[in-house]
């Protein structure tokens, strides 16, 4: 396998070998293979230019490693360098060595999983004239002499057992260390980075390329190679921040394109550099911190991202606080952690009724706050100083005063002002208040006004003022939450209020309210039942009570106005409908004679006790019998109105007239409620039977009553009910008032009958009424027609000859029938009559008559009866003007004076056509 190398412009690669005597010393089968692990010098000695750039690669550490655990390097106590994952060491700032003759840089590899540590020494020489010795000096070769910077690498072997158990070296392809670029670079461009060989180009010509991202593939067009020489440049300034590295491959192939290394791998790591200020993630943090905390208490956290690399000092950020607003009362209230963002207090004495809010410059710098070269950016902070209850509530006043009249309720009867310097509508402002002394009874209640934070002090139960004529109250006042630790209440928290009841004049009042009495019915008028009177409240007012009767339903009692006895004006009466469970209540009325007088209201309940007043009935008073009944017997029972033992049991007994009763029915007695009414006989007749019963309560006094029991008796079906028509007979509706609703029914028809009648009639005589109109006014025989407006006189066929006389008419003007041709009728023509051509004046107006029936019957003829139509519009009128009707044929003159023949009607006619002309 042949050696395919790169040469690096800013370094020379190293690698340790196994010696042949490692090898020898491997076992057979069995055996174990030694393995070696370590840097492969402890100390070096490197020689270097006087001035280092920000970011410029310096050495690759070599390290021999026989395993394939992971290995961490790391870069003594030095701010000047840091070392990558890949052993590469660069400056992180630039340097200078000028005046100083060397530097030592300590570069440490850690086993991360058998924690063993390993140390090299490198000694940084500022180059010479002339190679200095030592230890060991690293040389650059001839191909790197512009930018000679030494390179350390590590050698990567491997031993392989084969089948039979003998061992043999196996060379594996160089792994090349990752190339470091700074970002932003201003050199000129293309800038070569590397140098890509093949030990086979000796013998024949290659070609190189690379591929991967940022060559052949987007971003493309960053790294070239040249495609002879094998060197790889860059074309532009790169961004760490778009892209940290670049992978890609590099191949050798001959000039017939085929592959004649295996394509080896090139990382390019975009080296940062402070090309970023932080940005604050808001522009405004707001926080808040309560009142009196104590120094240390945590507000908020403020935070800043850096786009540069966070592993470096680019992105390392730090915070400071540039100023304090207000610097009240001290200018030093809060601090900040510098690497964490995190805002504490410091100082005591937050106050919130005296600073309400603090604002805060915060300063991000990166660098790791380096102010030289570390870039900054600012945000502002607001911390605002949230209430506590560090401020009880005091009354304005250490007394107040109020008045409310005697009986009022839900009354305010004064406001208790407070004042509480803490924040407005929150549960540390918001008063609460209670009466701790003066009120034992509860009769005054305090509710907070929620918007001005007023106690109103409210009257809930009656107070009355021949009682107490003054209160004292003692009343506190405190916040909804309790105060804060420390904080005692003042004694402004307390005060007195007084009260003054008002006296006024309060209505009578009856005792007992409602009164009840027991009394018997029946008495009579004028008796006295009670005495019912009413007490004045107001003890203080000579005042004099007046009685009077407000509601009595039935009108039974009365008072007396002065002392309030109460008699009857009626017999009170249980079976009154007004009687409801045997009470009966009256309400009467107490005024007094204040100013304004005042009145009340008594209710007297009067119990009444039944007694033996109303003799019993038969019941039901009317029942119905089949004229053969089966069976033939009808319960009856007694009703009385009184109570037990005024009423049942009851004694039933036929009475002995009519004589007709005993022979025809029977009483059996049932029990002492009901007996049994029989018919004696076998059938009666239809119709009303009154038996008269006789029926004698149980009282202590008995009283009889003789009650007519009426039976309905008629024709029964086979169910034994009555039929409909002895039904009706049997309610009363007798023969009379049949025949008068049939009566009634049969005028209800005439009537409608006539009616349709005169409607009928009445639209004949509409449709055979014609119109009468005045001969002198009647048009429908005249020649002329007016307010027709046709097609025009072009499209019709008119015989204007016939207007001419008819003695001086020629032949070729005599015409038959006059008629439009745009009124052709819609059925055969109707035959007129035809003119004679006779002179004598009077055929004239025969002919007009006989065309006027003519045209009467004909359903053709327009409707307004008339036989010419003549027409004239302007000008161009084949028919001329009318003012001359000879103008009108080619015929000779003629005279008009005939036309005063013909009557009144063509007189005037004969007037205008034949005067002479002036």
């Amino acid at each position: 396998m042949h050696l395919f190398c790169v040469w690096m412009l800013m370094a020379t690669v190293q690698v340790g070998a196994l010696g042949e005597e490692a090898e020898r010393s491997l076992s057979s089968k069995q055996g174990s293979l030694p393995c070696t692990r370590g840097f492969t010098q402890e100390e070096y000695i490197i020689e270097m230019d006087q001035e280092l750039a920000k970011g410029q690669a310096v050495f690759n550490v070599s390290f021999m490693d026989c395993r394939a655990g992971k290995v961490w390097f790391k870069v003594g106590d030095s701010s000047d360098f840091s070392v990558t994952e890949e052993g590469g060491v660069y400056a992180l700032r630039r340097l200078s060595l000028v005046g100083k003759e060397k530097a030592v840089v300590v570069v440490y590899a850690h086993d991360l999983q058998s924690k063993q540590v390993w140390k090299a020494r490198v000694h940084l020489h500022v180059r010479p004239s002339s190679s200095s010795t030592g230890p060991e000096q690293v040389k650059p070769s001839d191909a790197t002499l512009t930018q000679q910077v030494p390179e350390i690498l590590f050698p990567w072997r491997s031993v392989v057992v084969r089948g039979d158990g003998t061992l043999r070296r196996v060379k594996r392809d160089w792994v090349i260390p990752p190339i470091n670029v700074p970002e932003n670079s201003r050199g000129q461009f293309p800038e070569d980075l590397v140098r890509i060989r093949s030990d086979r180009d000796k013998n024949r010509m290659l070609r190189y390329s690379v591929t991967g991202p940022g060559a052949d593939q987007p971003p493309t067009g960053i790294f070239i190679i040249n495609p002879i020489s094998g060197q790889l440049s860059v074309t532009k300034p790169l961004d760490r921040e778009h892209i940290s590295n670049f992978h890609l491959r590099a191949h050798a192939v001959d000039l017939n394109g085929n592959q004649v290394e295996n394509p080896i791998d090139i990382v390019i790591n975009v080296i940062d550099q402070n090309d970023n200020r932080p940005e604050f993630t808001h522009t405004i943090f707001n926080g808040s911190v309560p009142e009196g905390s104590k120094p240390g208490s945590f507000v908020m956290t403020v935070t800043a991202v850096d786009k540069d690399d966070p592993k470096t000092a680019n992105g390392m950020l730090r915070y400071k606080i540039l100023s304090q607003n207000p610097q009240s009362p001290s200018s030093n209230m809060f601090t900040i952690n510098n690497k964490t963002g995190d805002i504490i207090t410091v100082a005591a004495g937050l106050d919130r009724e005296k600073v309400t809010q603090y604002t805060l410059i915060i300063q991000a710098t990166d660098m790791e706050g380096n102010p030289t070269y570390g870039l900054s950016n600012t945000a502002t902070t607001v911390i605002r100083i949230t209430d506590v209850n560090d401020n009880p509530p005091e009354f304005t006043t250490d007394t107040f005063f109020g008045e409310v009249h005697e009986n009022r309720v839900n009354v305010i009867v004064a406001n208790l002002t407070v004042t509480d310097k803490d924040q407005p509508h929150t549960s540390a402002w918001s008063a609460v208040y209670r009466i701790i002394a003066g009120d034992p009874t509860g009769r005054f209640s305090i509710p907070t006004d929620p918007t001005t934070n007023e106690g109103l002090l409210t009257v809930v139960k009656p107070v009355d003022f021949e009682l107490t004529r003054s209160f004292m109250l003692t009343v506190e006042a405190e916040n909804e939450v309790p105060l804060a630790r420390g904080i005692h209440p003042p004694r402004q928290s307390t005060a007195t209020v007084s009260v003054r009841i008002l006296d006024i004049n309060e209505s009578p009042e009856f005792s007992p309210n409602p009164k009840s009495i027991k009394l018997e019915e029946g008495l009579p008028a004028g008796s006295l039942l009670t005495t019912f009177t009413a007490q004045d409240p107001d003890r203080y007012m000579r005042q004099t009570i007046r009685y009077s009767k407000m509601y009595d339903p039935a009108n039974w009692l009365e008072i007396d106005p002065v002392n309030g006895r109460i008699s009857t004006i009626a017999i009170l009466d249980r079976e009154s409908p007004y009687i409801k469970n045997n009470l009966y209540n009256v309400t009467f009325m107490a005024s007094d004679t204040g100013i304004p007088p005042a009145s009340g209201t008594g209710t007297l309940q009067m119990y009444l006790l039944d007694i033996n007043d109303n003799a019993p009935h038969v019941f039901p008073p009317e029942v119905e019998m089949c004229e053969r009944p089966d069976p033939n017997a009808i319960n009856i029972t007694a009703s009385d109105p009184d109570l037990t033992p005024n009423a049942g049991p009851f004694a039933f007994e036929l009475a002995n007239r009519p004589l007709d009763v005993r022979r025809n029915w029977t009483l059996n007695r049932i029990n002492g409620e009901y007996a049994q009414l029989r018919l004696r006989i076998g059938s009666l007749a239809s119709g009303i039977y009154e038996v008269p019963i006789m029926i004698t309560d149980s009282g202590n006094l008995p009283m009889s009553n003789t009650s007519y029991l009426r039976v309905k008796v008629c024709q029964c079906d086979h169910h034994g009910d009555c039929v409909d028509m002895e039904r009706i007979i049997a309610a009363g509706l007798g023969t009379g008032a049949i025949i008068a609703i049939l009566i009634c029914i049969i005028i209800l028809l005439v009537l409608v009958l006539l009616f349709v009648m005169w409607m009928k009639r009445r639209d004949k005589e509409r449709q055979a009424k014609q119109l009468l109109i005045d001969p002198e006014d009647d048009v429908r025989d005249n020649i002329l027609k007016y307010d027709e407006e046709g097609g025009g006189e072009e499209d019709q066929d008119y015989d204007l000859s016939q207007l001419q006389q008819p003695d001086a008419l020629e032949p070729e003007c005599v015409k038959v029938g006059i008629r439009r041709l745009d009124e052709r009728p819609l059925h055969h023509d109707h035959q007129y009559p035809l003119r004679s051509a006779a002179p004598h004046p009077g055929d004239i107006g025969d002919f007009i008559h006989e065309g006027l029936k003519a045209a009467d019957n004909d359903p053709t003829a327009p409707p307004y009866d008339s036989l010419l139509v003549f027409d004239y519009e302007g000008s161009g009128s084949t028919a001329g003007s009318l003012s001359s009707l000879h103008s009108s044929s080619s015929c000779g003159d003629q005279d008009y004076d005939y036309l005063g023949d013909w009557g009144p009607r063509f007189r005037k006619l004969a007037d205008l056509y034949g005067g002479e002309d002036d």
